[in-house]
Parts: C-alpha cells; sequence; structure tokens
C-alpha cells in the first residue's frame, strides 16, 4: 500500500480556558444566551462553529486556525502530537 507524509502547514492556535477572557476567536458560550445555539443532547457549553458543524471546546483545546481561515477544537495530547512550535 503506498504511503503518504502530511504536508508542513503552518497554522495559529490559541489555546481555550474557560477562566481567561476573552475566549479565543471563534468560541462560543451560551449561558448568557447570546449564541443561542445548542449541541447535541442539549448542551450550551463553550463550543466554535466549524465546517462540521458546532463541536463543544473543553479546557486546555487548542483553537486552530487552519490555511483557509476556518477554525476547529483540537485535545492538547493530539495538538501536542502533530504540531510543534516555530520561532519567527
Amino acid at each position: 500500500m503506498p504511503k503518504f507524509r502530511k504536508k508542513p502547514v503552518v497554522i495559529e492556535a490559541e489555546q481555550f480556558f474557560p477562566d481567561k477572557r476573552p475566549y479565543p476567536k471563534g468560541v462560543c458560550n451560551t449561558p448568557d444566551g447570546i449564541c443561542g445555539c445548542v449541541l447535541l443532547g442539549g448542551d450550551t457549553g463553550p463550543h466554535i462553529h466549524t465546517l462540521e458543524g458546532l463541536m463543544h471546546v473543553g479546557p486546555g483545546d487548542w483553537i486552530i486556525t487552519a490555511v483557509k481561515g476556518e477554525r476547529y477544537p483540537c485535545k492538547p495530547d493530539i495538538f501536542a502530537a502533530t504540531y510543534e512550535a516555530i520561532v519567527e
């Protein structure tokens, strides 16, 4: 079977913590009723609008801004295994 390597892509990311304000760009929190979104199961906690729909955002998750400006959450362990910091 052929093998492939993921192309190197530079992304922007910010880690989410519920007690740190302001939230990373794109993160909604509905208890204040501003967003009005409801996740599966009726959850109204922190979430982000992605190309695949609404996704829950948990403490420590990274909010990634991808190559076309789309945003999505990434669990810390997956982020650490996939990305490394670059020094500019």
